[in-house]
């Protein structure tokens, strides 16, 4: 099974896109032990293809085939949930586990949702670090690889992190409304681990834009980014990196996973947006070669 893909543009931009989080091969090695449509809806379904037209406009995009329910790229290699193992830890280096592991998100999933456990079995230390070097540190190297030579050619990079939120998670702490007497989820969250991963002014202006669409935007709120656009931002030395949810409610059914009739009239809102930020970095180009 392949780890991921990459479509790279012929007029190559400093714009980098990803998707961790939608694959769908499942590897014969997982061993879950739960429904596997219940498992299914862990995915970032359909991403992808909403993001499969970002080389038509110079972005370069990268996307998992692996589920993110067998291990998670958008989380720390160390974030391991020790209560998943049937031994103490004996891989190459140690294990911190954060929240998210405690939660049963980590690295490894533990939990598909509260009260559901993915497995009926002990995981092995060997077992996690060959997903580990089989299929997390292979994505990572090619993400990084992409921003790397991006940034060497033209001397700065963008990069949005692509994925999708139930609504159940889509409610900000600070309400954006109400539909009736109930809170409004909102449509999109932007990520930027308040101001430390991205200029800005990319920040501001991309949830602009994106409002201007018609539709609904907050800014860490409730996501912030995770791993991959921590791990991979330097502001300073023109590294911008952007988490990117999208409400799944706004293109799929959420009970069935199937694509809502209206689909690809959304995908063109999503090529608008992947425009605009071709756009936007193209005159920071121009702004800087006149510098």
């Amino acid at each position: 099974m392949s780890v991921f893909s990459i479509e790279k543009p012929e007029n190559q931009l400093p714009v980098v896109f990803d998707s961790p989080h939608s694959g769908t091969d499942y590897p014969d090695d997982f061993g879950y032990a739960c429904d596997f449509n219940i498992l299914k809806t862990a995915e970032d379904q359909h991403v992808e293809e909403l993001f499969e037209n970002a080389p038509a406009y110079g972005i370069s995009f990268l996307h998992a085939h692996f589920p993110r329910s067998y291990i998670d790229p958008n989380r720390a290699a160390d974030d391991i949930d020790p209560q998943l193992l049937n031994e103490e830890w004996s891989g190459p280096h140690s294990i911190n586990p954060s929240p998210r592991s405690h939660a049963g998100i980590g690295l490894i999933r533990r939990l598909v949702k509260p009260g559901l456990p993915v497995y009926d079995r002990a995981l092995t230390s060997e077992e996690i670090v060959q997903r580990i070097e089989k299929y997390y540190r292979p994505y990572h190297s090619a993400l990084e690889e992409l921003m790397q030579d991006a940034h060497y050619n033209f001397g700065q990079v963008w990069h949005i992190n692509c994925h999708s939120m139930p609504t159940a998670s889509a409610y900000p702490k600070r309400s954006i409304g109400l539909i009736g007497t109930r809170p409004k989820p909102v449509d999109f969250v932007l990520g930027d681990r308040d101001g430390t991963t991205c200029d800005r002014e990319f920040t501001s202006a991309l949830r602009h834009f994106i409002r201007g669409l018609g539709y609904s935007v907050s800014t860490n709120d409730p996501f912030k980014g995770v791993e991959l656009v921590d791990k991979f931002s330097a502001p300073t030395k023109g590294y911008h990196s952007l988490q990117l949810e999208i409400n799944k409610s706004l293109y799929m059914s959420e009970k069935t996973g199937k694509k809502l009739g209206h689909f690809d009239e959304f995908k063109k809102h999503i090529d608008q947006i992947s425009a605009f930020c071709a756009d936007f970095v193209e005159s920071r180009l121009v702004d800087l070669a006149a510098d």
